[in-house]
This record gives structure tokens, C-alpha cells and sequence, in this order.
């Protein structure tokens, strides 16, 4: 068997070199794994073609990362995934930038229904945002995917940053890369090698990319949040899963004692209300399946990973089992069920309802003031 991993640590980030995972830091093709001098894939991007590849981290190696931030003098620029806001968000991210600055920046936004009203939106953001102790100097809408929003960004990143470097900062999957690779075209001069910056007690470095004024945009890897159902799933189901353009939303019209199935990734349970309507924002590719709360166990028994799929029986073995969440959508609101990795559900009306949510084990799942 060939050797999987090196002493050697990667010559332009210093993370360990290993040839088994290519989503993980310092990964080399295995024939260089042991060359002089050798640096990871995404370091050789960067360096040579202007493009910043993903790695992602796990939690605590990443709040240890986090904790340098607040003794410098930068900018600090989170990006978050709209489609799973409460699930990308950095907790407690605050405290760990001191005061230095941050710019929120709220990515794919290309994904919401036509006609969405995007002013509504930022303003949702700010209150969400500020609600979670985070102290922003501006929000800005985009969609890395389409371009949308994209001159704004920079523009802002320019406005705000003054003569400091650039952190940024975000969980995997919510369009870092494209952003970093934006800011590298717009402001970099990779003519000059790679210069990098350990921080105490990491044995991963940032990626530290040159611009012309002398300072840097510092490019951290993705933090894992396993509280995300698109972190736990088989990457054959993230197809499913994730909108790949703008969501159809359904509306389910509900008497109290109707389920609704995601496939065999969630179940929804009305328990207790009046008739409602419900409308449910995910992607358009999960199917779902409404049955009577009585039913709602058989159903699942007999008909899981198959006519309820995703994921394929096999699939489901490799997922946690499901945690039940009670939740009550107060009287006279207007909230949302929002799962972290699935989507969410508008509830209808103000009438009030007690809702049940089963979904994988460690799965966020709260109740919030609704986006649309």
C-alpha cells in the first residue's frame, strides 16, 4: 500500500501533506507526497492559476484558528448561505473578532422564489444577525453562482478594509472559494509567492494571499458544522438536497393530524391547530409525501428508502437515527420551521400550532421570525 501521509508539511500553508481526502487540508496526489518541496492542491492553485480550492475543518481546530483574529487589525468578511442561514452562521463569532469589523455577506440569494422582495430580506439578515450578538457595518445580498451582487462585495471589501487584510471567514459549501477567488483576480498580485502566518496552536495554517498595497486577504478554511443534514448525508443525496436554481415552493393545506415525509430525511407532524397552510421551501428535486398522523409510523416502515427517498435504504444506514423536536409556532406570528440542510416551512397564518420535526440526530431545527 502506498503511504498515505508525509512528515512533510506543505511548503506553502504548512498543513500536513496527505494523499487520502482532497476536501481535507494538505491534500497531494500520492506520487508527490514525499517530493522535496512539495505543496497541497490548493496552495498549487492558487499559486499558479488565481484559484482558491475548499478545504473544510472541524470545529474546535477552527474556533482555535477564530481566536487570533481579535489581536489583529482587519476586516473580517462572513459569508453565509441564505438557503441555510441559522446553519452557516459562525456562533459566536463576536467575541472572537474583537473589534474589528464585519461585513456579512449573504450568499445565494438566486435560489429564493421570483419576485422575492430583497430589501425585506437584507433587513431579515440584520435583525437575525444582530439577535445572535453579531455587530455588522453592513450587509451585502449576492449569488457567487450567478454573479449577482458580486461588484458589490468588492466594492464593499474595498470601502470598508482601508489599509488592513481581509479575513474571511465560513462554513463549507456557502461560496468562500468563489469569493476568495474573486478578491485574488480583483486585488492580488500572485507574481510573488505565497507567505504564510502560523497561528498558535493549529497545526493548520491560514493561506495568506499578497495584495499590492502590502497587506492580505487571509483565506481560513470551511468549518464543519455537524448540526447541517447536508454535513451528514451520503454525498449522493446532496443532489437532492440542495437547490440547484430558484425554489418552487409547495403549499400543503393541513388539518392537525397530517404528517408530511422529505423523503426518508424528515418528517413534519401537525399535532395540534386549526386548518393551516403550510408552505415548504426546498429544493424542487426532494419529493414529499402526505399522509395521516396514524399512519405515519407504517408508512415509514414499509415504504422507507424506497418510495420515501432519499436516501436509498442502504444510504439511510450511514445516518443518524431521528430526534423528535416539539415546537410551538406562537399565537399571532408569523414564523417559519426551519431545519438546517433541508430548507424551512412557512407557517400560514396566526392562529398558533404545535408541530413535531423529526429529523437526524444532532440536526438543527428551531423556530424563527419568517424570511418570506
Amino acid at each position: 500500500m502506498k503511504e498515505q501521509q508525509s512528515a512533510k508539511g506543505c511548503g506553502g500553508c504548512g498543513a500536513a501533506l496527505q494523499s487520502v481526502n482532497k476536501e481535507l487540508p494538505g491534500f497531494v496526489p500520492a506520487s508527490s507526497l514525499n517530493t522535496e518541496g512539495a505543496i497541497c492542491q490548493r496552495c498549487f492553485r492558487i499559486r499558479n492559476y488565481n484559484d482558491a480550492v475548499q478545504v473544510s475543518m472541524d470545529h474546535d481546530e477552527f474556533l482555535r484558528l477564530l481566536g487570533g483574529i481579535a489581536s489583529t487589525d482587519s476586516l473580517v468578511v462572513h459569508i453565509v448561505d441564505l438557503f441555510d442561514f441559522e446553519g452557516s452562521m459562525i456562533s459566536g463569532l463576536q467575541r472572537f473578532v474583537g473589534n474589528n469589523p464585519v461585513l456579512l455577506v449573504v450568499n445565494k440569494i438566486d435560489l429564493l422564489p421570483k419576485g422575492t422582495n430583497y430589501n425585506r430580506i437584507r433587513n431579515w439578515v440584520q435583525r437575525q444577525a444582530k439577535a445572535q450578538g453579531l455587530r455588522t457595518v453592513d450587509v451585502v445580498l449576492c449569488s457567487a453562482k450567478k454573479g449577482m451582487g458580486f461588484d458589490r462585495v468588492v466594492e464593499a471589501v474595498e470601502m470598508l478594509r482601508g489599509r488592513r487584510d481581509v479575513y474571511v471567514v465560513g462554513a463549507t459549501n456557502v461560496g468562500k472559494s468563489t469569493l476568495i477567488n474573486r478578491l485574488i483576480s480583483d486585488y492580488s498580485d500572485l507574481e510573488r509567492e505565497l507567505t504564510v502566518s502560523r497561528f498558535p496552536g493549529t497545526t493548520l495554517d491560514e493561506i495568506r494571499i499578497p495584495l499590492d498595497d502590502g497587506h492580505f486577504i487571509i483565506d481560513t478554511p470551511g468549518i464543519v458544522y455537524t448540526s447541517r443534514l447536508t454535513e451528514l448525508v451520503p454525498r449522493g443525496v446532496l443532489g437532492a438536497l440542495l437547490p440547484d436554481k430558484p425554489i418552487k415552493s409547495l403549499v400543503y393545506q393541513l388539518d392537525a393530524g397530517q404528517s408530511l415525509f422529505f423523503g426518508s430525511l424528515v418528517r413534519f407532524d401537525y399535532t395540534h391547530g386549526s386548518n393551516l397552510s403550510f408552505t415548504l421551501y426546498t429544493a424542487n428535486a426532494l419529493k414529499v409525501h402526505r399522509t395521516k398522523l396514524e399512519r405515519a409510523d407504517e408508512l415509514y416502515a414499509q415504504h422507507k428508502g424506497v418510495m420515501l427517498a432519499p436516501p436509498s435504504l442502504e444510504e439511510l444506514e450511514t445516518i443518524p437515527a431521528w430526534t423528535r423536536h416539539s415546537l410551538r409556532i406562537p399565537r399571532g406570528s408569523e414564523s417559519d420551521v426551519f431545519i438546517s440542510g433541508l430548507g424551512w416551512i412557512r407557517v400560514n397564518g396566526t392562529s398558533g400550532a404545535q408541530v413535531e420535526v423529526y429529523a437526524p440526530k444532532g440536526v438543527k431545527v428551531l423556530v424563527r421570525e419568517a424570511l418570506i
